[in-house]
Parts: structure tokens; sequence; C-alpha cells
């Protein structure tokens, strides 16, 4: 479905009125289309939806309004784009069935790795699609309150040894795994993960990172989300160096250019001989 043997890069569009950075930004179909243009004219390769915000402290939405929210923008993009390669962020079994049977979603994002719904792992080995799992401690409604960790490195390479195997036994064959930076972790434990993500690789998985915008980001250079853009090019740029295979952006042409400059720095042998 997709090379990870170079980094790609993964489209945020979110449909919700209440997400960090973007919330209400891509509501009519006028904002969908063009949001989701703009993205794969400056060369996403995933298109990654998300109708249910799980910034710290977001409303716990119920099944029918993720449903309504996703099954309006799918339509849209399906109809518009009908050859976009799309995910869709999503801890619920139900939704998960509902957009790959009636609108053809390629990959499954999930960011509490099955366990907020423990039918998730084994209908997606049931539907042979690709499937991200994130690490969160606890819930979004609670996951920064008190965050702590004896090793965080250590404690989430077990979670994910765990996690993998669950996965492998429910017939899954194409996981993608994502430390969930932001996720029940304080800034320390973000940037611990960061500098040691490379001891992910050893898992054997593609690593997604999903830094963008991000609270790691502002609070430790000061500044809004809407300034964040040079210090999440900064850190993609580091967990590239550190083995990421997918950027999960806001920013798709900053990204593919990080990417870019990333692979011909890798290649530097090749030019310099």
């Amino acid at each position: 479905m997709i090379d990870l043997s170079t980094p790609c890069v993964m489209g945020i569009l979110n449909v919700t009125p209440d997400s960090f950075f973007d919330g209400g930004r891509y509501i009519n179909e006028e904002e969908i289309i063009s949001r989701t243009s703009a993205m794969l004219s400056e060369g996403a390769d995933i298109i990654d939806i998300g109708a249910y915000s799980s910034r710290p402290d977001a409303a716990d939405i119920t099944f029918e309004v993720e449903k309504e929210r996703l099954k309006r923008a799918l339509k849209i993009i399906r109809q518009s784009f009908p050859d976009a390669l799309i995910s869709v962020d999503t801890y619920r079994v139900a939704i998960a069935e509902l957009v790959v049977g009636e609108f053809g979603v390629a990959i499954i994002n999930d960011i509490s790795s099955g366990l907020l719904d423990d039918k998730m792992i084994s209908a997606i080995g049931k539907m042979k699609i690709p499937y991200i799992m994130m690490h969160m401690q606890g819930t979004p409604q609670n996951m920064q309150k008190n965050p702590k960790y004896h090793d965080v490195t250590r404690e989430l390479l077990s979670f994910f040894a765990e996690r993998i195997d669950i996965a492998h036994k429910a017939g899954i064959e194409d996981l993608i795994i994502d430390p969930g930076f932001g996720f029940g972790k304080t800034l320390q434990h973000n940037f611990i993960l960061l500098h040691e993500l490379g001891l992910f690789t050893m898992l054997g998985l593609p690593i997604m990172v999903g830094i963008s915008r991000k609270s790691m980001i502002c609070k430790s250079i000061h500044v809004t989300p809407e300034a964040a853009l040079n210090g999440t090019s900064v850190l993609n740029t580091l967990a590239l160096n550190n083995g990421a295979k997918l950027l999960r952006v806001h920013d798709v042409k900053e990204a593919r250019e990080a990417v870019r400059l990333f692979t011909i720095y890798q290649d530097a042998s090749k030019i310099i001989g």
C-alpha cells in the first residue's frame, strides 16, 4: 500500500470543533475539499481524518456524533479525491468497521492500541488492514493530570511488545507504532522519548511520530501553536534522524521538505562519491 523505506508524511484533517490547533476550521464542504486538496498537492502520502478530539481535557463525544462527522467528511473526500489513501483516527471498533466497509478507509489510527475498545484488535485482524497503535497513559480526559513513569522508554517498549504480540495473534500483519507524544507524558517524558526513539526500532516496526505544533514545542520555546511551525520542523527532523518513518503533521509542505533534506543528508556519501 505504501513504501516506508523512505519516510512518509500523513496530513491531519480534523473535522472537530475543538481540536487544539485547528478545531472548527474544516467543518463545511468547501473547507474540507480545500484542505484535503492542499495537503495532497503538497505531497501528503496519507490523509488522517479525526472526528473525536483527543487533546487534553477534550469532551468525550458519543458514537453517533463521531459517526455523523466522519460519514459527512468521508463522503465529501471520496467524491472529490477517490484515489486518496485515507486513515481514520478512532478508538471505537464500530467506527472502524463502518469507515472501512462503507468508504474504503485503508488504515485505522488508534490512540489506545485497542485498550479503549477491547474488540478493536480482533476486528482489525479480520479486516486485514494496517493498524497504527499509539501509547497513551489514561484517557484524553485525564491523561495529563499527573503522568508518572519509572523509566518512560522502557515502559513503552514493554507496552508495545505486549500489544504487538496480541495484534499478531489476532492476525494483524501491518502494524505501525506511535509513542504518543503528549498523551500522558510530561515535557521531560516527551524529550526523553524523542532522544531514545531509536530504541523502538528494535521492535521491528515502522515508527510514526506526531509532534506537530504540540505543547512540548510551545512550552519549551514559549510560543502558541500558531507560531510553532519552526519548532515542529526541528523536532520532526530529529525524529527522522532517530528512526521515524511516518510524520503526522498539520503542515505537509514543510514536513515533505524535512524528509527530502534528511534523505539527501543520509545519501551524502553518494553525492561526495
